[in-house]
């Protein structure tokens, strides 16, 4: 079942980043930008375990451009379709709002290119968009991939 993320969820989507960020997978959210945007999340919660499994976030950028981020799947529950599902239903929420351009910054290029990203050079990107990555042990060497998506 997919559904927007609730006040509840919280501390699992936290886990779920937690656990993909320590193995340098994606970048780790403090509770509080969780809580500041879960608006922003989509959560997969299995029905026979009532447990949220996997979660995906739409953050809008700028009138045109928004960002698919913090995508994690709990590990148990990969290789089923939910990190496929959790991202249709972002890009069906980022077509809802007339997005034009939709962004993602990955470890796995070959996951959104089945989505129609295509690779960018992050330069292409706005400057708006790094305010998150002052904060990543990477920066400023960021070795993700910068992917967009033309709606």
């Amino acid at each position: 079942m997919i559904r927007k993320a609730v006040l509840n969820d919280v501390a699992v989507i936290h886990a779920l980043l937690q656990l993909y960020s320590k193995k340098g997978e994606l970048l780790a959210r403090p509770l509080s930008k969780l809580y500041d945007h879960l608006r922003d999340f989509w959560v997969f919660e299995d029905p026979e375990k009532n447990k949220i499994v996997g979660c995906c976030a739409l953050q809008f950028c700028w009138e045109d451009l928004a960002e698919i981020r913090s995508l994690a799947v709990d590990p148990d529950f990969t290789g089923i379709g939910i990190g496929s599902t959790l991202t249709e239903r972002s890009i069906q929420e980022a077509v809802y709002f007339n997005i034009k351009n939709l962004f993602t910054l990955t470890y796995r290029p070959d996951f959104f290119k089945g989505f129609d990203f295509k690779i960018i050079d992050k330069n292409e990107l706005p400057i708006k968009v790094w305010s998150d990555c002052i904060g990543c042990v990477s920066f400023p060497n960021c070795d993700e991939i910068a992917m967009l998506k033309k709606l």
